[in-house]
């Protein structure tokens, strides 16, 4: 075996390299927390949906005086939340995406930590939960890309690994695949919205997370499609008005949900300037309250995420033809209260509503117009085809849509640039960025004054 050694010095080294702890400690650190990401993800799932159905138990579905609770739960909700997020959980707030893609555009530690951290973590997982007890309507994935940001961000400390910025891209496609169980939507997601400046060395850093935290999610729920299978299959001869129809219309209301957001966000945080914490929680409660009246009046449809209407539209039962407007409008108010929580599933949910009303005036499927509506819609938000099309396609297990849904996506990202130029995540991001130029500048002053 020695004279082998001898005759091979590149089998030696080798050896002697994957013997090293230097080599092994990053590895398994890195592993570790890839797979953490896919049991929290789990987790945080199971706890949404206990959160969304304790709101419904509460409130009760028999129309009785308890349906009229949210009037007091939601505001009051959307306040501690508020308060939490101000007080103990700076950096928490809205979806968690563009906080992941400040990160990877901050240079400095200190400055990541504050966006991306352990603490985060438990307060974005938390609160979430808490604004889905209240009636909320958010999403749980857009949060599960800053936690799998924020672990594979530790994991790089932990590990003394140099390529923070590949590590937290790596965390928040793992963070997309393990939340939706779309392995090839989290790879894409971080290619095209995560990635802006995507570079080919960190393909393995995702691939591996977003394989490992896979793997972690389906060793506890098993294989599963998100939507359930959609059987329904688009048929252009017939369907190709529904389909520039969905695009078109779809991705207007996206961007337009996107600009209005936006410029609210950009208005409230200019007002809350002089008094920050008074005044934020006086928006929290104004939308809170507008969010429960919504609810109360669609029956109760608009609460929680919309992840069991839109369902409900995929597997071929028409939503009420207001549905979409009132989800609309109960998510951008839900957004810009500034609590923690995503737009993913009630953006999903929106685009369900969308498709449902089109298929009702074209006398299509409601499946059909339910999928092609999602993309349309969810692409004209987030200025993100691809991904659209490719998470619609893994939610509900059926590829024969791939052209239609494809199409969809590209007319509603094509409207939405026509509407709105500032994808939603990266103008959002800008805000942590600045924020974090504003700290460096404030601890940078007494120095220069001291000198």
């Amino acid at each position: 075996m020695a004279g082998q050694s001898r005759k091979h010095p590149m089998l030696r080294r080798s050896r002697a390299m994957w013997a090293s702890r230097r080599v092994w400690q990053p590895r398994l650190v890195f592993w570790a927390g890839a797979i953490s990401i896919g049991l929290i993800s789990v987790l945080f799932a199971v706890l949404a949906d206990k959160a969304q159905a304790l709101f419904h138990v509460v409130i009760g579905n028999d129309g009785g005086w308890r349906f009229y609770l949210p009037l007091a739960i939601t505001p009051l909700g959307f306040v501690l939340c508020a308060w939490l997020a101000h007080a103990f959980f700076p950096g928490s707030q809205g979806s968690g995406i563009p906080q992941a893609i400040a990160a990877r555009h901050l240079r400095d530690d200190d400055d990541r930590s504050h966006i991306l951290s352990l603490r985060l973590v438990a307060g974005k997982i938390a609160l979430t939960l808490v604004g889905l007890f209240c009636g909320a309507s958010i999403g749980r994935e857009g949060p599960t890309v800053q936690v799998g940001a924020s672990l594979m961000l530790q994991a790089a400390r932990w590990g003394g690994m140099a390529q923070a910025r590949g590590l937290i891209l790596a965390g928040s496609a793992a963070g997309i695949a393990a939340a939706f169980n779309t392995p090839l939507a989290g790879i894409v997601f971080a290619i095209e919205e995560m990635g802006r400046t995507y570079e080919a060395r960190t393909n393995g850093l995702v691939l591996t997370a977003v394989i490992l935290a896979g793997l972690a999610s389906l060793g506890v729920l098993g294989n599963y499609t998100y939507f359930g299978v959609s059987k329904e299959t688009i048929s252009f001869a017939v369907d190709w008005p529904l389909v520039i129809a969905c695009g078109v219309i779809g991705g207007g209301f996206g961007a337009l949900f996107s600009l209005l957001a936006l410029k609210a966000t950009r208005r409230i945080r200019r007002w809350n300037a002089l008094q920050p914490l008074w005044r934020a929680l006086l928006v929290a409660a104004i939308c809170g309250l507008a969010v429960a009246v919504i609810g109360i009046a669609s029956g109760g449809l608009t609460f929680g995420t919309g992840y069991a209407q839109a369902r409900s539209a995929v597997e071929g039962t028409p939503l009420p033809w207001f549905f979409f407007a009132e989800k609309f409008a109960a998510g951008l108010l839900s957004m810009i209260s500034g609590i923690p929580g995503g737009i993913f599933a009630p953006s999903l949910a929106v685009g369900a509503g969308i498709g449902s009303s089109l298929g009702l005036m074209f006398a299509s499927s409601a499946g059909v117009a339910a999928l092609l509506g999602m993309a349309g819609y969810f692409a004209g938000v987030v200025q993100a085809p691809m991904t659209a099309f490719v998470i619609i396609l893994e939610m509900t297990g059926n590829h024969d849509n791939v052209i239609g849904l494809m199409l969809a996506s590209m007319l509603g990202y094509g409207t939405a640039r026509l509407i709105s130029h500032e994808p939603l995540y990266h103008a959002l991001s800008r805000v942590f960025i600045a924020e974090a130029i504003r700290r460096r500048r404030a601890e940078a002053a007494p120095e220069s004054g001291l000198g």
